[in-house]
């Protein structure tokens, strides 16, 4: 039963951020760190350590594709809708190195029903762009916050 709660969007997007943060063990043991919940929107960073280092001593893309796939999850979760990925795209531009702290920027494009379109721009902290994400959302049954009236 709800208790006619109310609250903004971007309120509502940072208190389904909390929630899914506190569950999301990868993000976290990978030094994530959220640095901006909205509605629709997120931006997370983290340090490229060296156990992240492939065979060519730089970021093994993984670990890029994983940062992108977590500001994206935020911020299509950010509705109290729980959402996942139906599908994704990345582009790699240049590479990031030991040391250096990668920034991710997701941006909802379309929303539309259960399915949404989310841009993701992976930069370094000086703003060079590493990689180009998108991701297809969908829906799925629950909420994050159920006792939330929307």
């Amino acid at each position: 039963m709800a208790n006619n709660i109310k609250m903004s969007d971007d309120e509502l997007a940072k208190a389904c951020a909390k929630v899914m943060w506190e569950k999301d063990s990868a993000s976290r043991d990978l030094g994530m760190e959220i640095v901006e919940i909205a509605s629709g929107r997120a931006v997370l960073k983290m340090p490229v350590r060296k156990d992240m280092l492939n065979g060519h001593d730089i970021c093994h893309g993984g670990y890029i594709f994983l940062l992108a796939d977590s500001a994206f999850a935020f911020a299509c979760n950010s509705y109290n809708q729980l959402t996942v990925a139906q599908h994704c795209s990345i582009d790699f531009i240049k590479p990031a190195f030991e040391g250096e702290v990668l920034v991710a920027s997701a941006r909802e494009r379309q929303k539309s029903g259960r399915s949404g379109i989310y841009d993701i721009t992976i930069t370094r902290e000086v703003g060079d762009v590493v990689a180009e994400f998108r991701g297809n959302s969908r829906t799925i049954r629950g909420q994050h916050l159920p006792q939330i009236d929307e």
